[in-house]
């Protein structure tokens, strides 16, 4: 399988946009309780947890809407 080239450099405006529609997206019709991801960066890996419960210790207000 191929993969494409990833684009260099931060995301765009639009880009940022996408990305955060396909995540609320995800986040109403694909998370059911929890799933973490892991990436590799060039400063070394990135976990992702995604979460329908709040953290331990963490406040709602700790967090930026979508």
């Amino acid at each position: 399988m191929m993969r494409e080239m990833e684009p260099a450099g931060p995301l765009s405006d639009v880009e940022a946009e996408q990305l955060r529609q396909l995540l609320k997206r995800y986040l109403s019709h694909e998370l059911d309780q929890w799933e973490t991801w892991k990436s590799e960066t060039p400063y070394g890996p990135a976990y992702v947890i995604l979460s329908r419960a709040l953290p331990d210790a963490a406040l709602p207000e700790h967090f930026l809407d979508l």
